[in-house]
């Protein structure tokens, strides 16, 4: 079979209205179990957010500020519906940041991921990702179990150990992240050992460039990768190499220019923001920090779900100018104060070493009174002066950039 289910064929009209009568549920049921849903979603009647227009009026919430939500909702930010003591596993991430394993097996929804990339039930899986404080095997261990495969838990480190235990227990495949693999796969070049069971990998973590994969795929090992979070699970899975990544069937995701919760047009890039349909831990308008586009038209591999481009760098774009940090959010405002201004970005330099700021704004024509209410705007926002700059409309790059330090020191 070339599908892990029917949902990964269904017809998108279809897709998209399960997917807003869950959103309906989610949110009365994160306002009645969670604290801080309780108070981030105070007023909103859960029955009139089943549309992406009104899922787009919803408040983010951020990755960035889980550290501090935290702190005042102790340990999981008052985003847990599920207790501490109720988890299977609870997980540290640096920050640190708390995460909770719920009570389900596949808690992250990996073995569709799994299935995609080659794997099936009866297979011995060489896991290495970590397994100390972070969820990342866990993570991959719980589609695993799913799917009904067996895992070597061989974490991270140790290469020559790595190594004899596939030589001894010839796995199917292997998951963690592209480099190691290829530094396990050198170093039993080395020892003169046969690891050649090994046929698939499901890679993640880093990026995976192109040498890497015709390196392994030269091996025979058909390398697919995913994008995943510790708080959401799987997020987009490689079918096809260089088709994209198909967004997972129990989350619903958004791109947004970042700064803003305003979803962008398919192609443009912008923060990837997502919503869980976990009941354990409920993650509702969730801002990854990540960039990402809606690639056009259905994957060659016959699921039709939407497909993102891939990992294309970080949102949050702060940076600090004349000792003072500046933020997409202000930018953001900049645009609400003039809805007239499509596109802008926010430039920084330093010419003659000294710090300068220019708002370049996409306009078809020059506009003086414009110019001088922008520089007003700017400053008032951002308690800094700067320059505004009118260039042609689609002029500015379509990188999800919305401030560009160009700086050189």
């Amino acid at each position: 079979m070339s599908f892990y289910d029917a949902l990964e064929t269904r017809d998108p009209v279809e897709r998209e209205a399960d997917l807003l009568q869950q959103l309906v549920q989610q949110i009365a049921h994160a306002r009645l179990a969670t604290p801080y849903y309780a108070e981030s979603l105070a007023g909103v009647e859960a029955a009139a957010c089943g549309s992406r227009s009104a899922l787009a009026g919803l408040p983010l919430t951020r990755k960035r500020d889980l550290i501090s939500l935290q702190k005042r909702f102790p340990p999981f930010g008052g985003l847990n519906a599920l207790s501490a003591g109720r988890a299977k596993r609870v997980f540290a991430s640096p920050g640190p940041i708390y995460e909770l394993q719920g009570e389900t097996t596949d808690h992250w929804r990996m073995a569709r991921v799994l299935y995609a990339a080659g794997f099936r039930p009866g297979d011995l899986i060489h896991n290495c990702f970590s397994y100390h404080f972070t969820p990342g095997a866990f993570l991959m261990e719980g589609g695993a179990r799913q799917l009904g495969c067996a895992v070597f838990p061989g974490g991270v480190g140790q290469t020559e150990q790595q190594v004899q235990a596939m030589v001894d227990l010839q796995p199917a495949g292997y998951i963690g992240t592209p480099s190691f693999l290829r530094i396990i796969v050198e170093k039993a070049d080395e020892m003169g050992a046969d690891i050649s069971s090994l046929k698939k990998a499901l890679v993640s973590g880093e990026a995976l460039p192109g040498v890497v994969r015709e390196a392994l795929e030269g091996r025979g090992i058909a390398v697919r990768q995913c994008y995943a979070t510790a708080d959401i699970g799987a997020i987009a899975y490689e079918t096809t190499p260089g088709e994209g990544l198909v967004v997972e069937e129990g989350v619903l995701v958004e791109i947004v220019r970042p700064g803003t919760g305003d979803p962008v047009p398919d192609g443009e890039v912008g923060e990837v923001v997502v919503t869980t349909f976990n009941t354990d831990y409920p993650l509702i308008r969730f801002a990854t920090g990540d960039l990402s586009a809606i690639l056009p038209g259905r994957s060659p591999c016959g699921r039709s779900n939407i497909r993102l481009r891939g990992w294309l760098g970080r949102a949050d774009q702060t940076t600090k100018v004349k000792g003072m940090f500046v933020h997409p959010e202000q930018v953001a405002e900049i645009g609400r104060r003039h809805p007239e201004v499509p596109r802008l970005r926010l430039v920084v330099d330093n010419p003659e070493a000294q710090d300068r700021m220019v708002l370049r704004c996409e306009m078809a024509a020059a506009d003086a009174a414009l110019a001088a209410a922008l520089v007003d705007s700017l400053r008032d926002v951002t308690k800094l002066r700067g320059a505004v700059e009118f260039v042609a409309p689609r002029s500015l790059p379509n990188d999800g950039k919305v401030i560009e330090d160009c700086r050189v020191y």
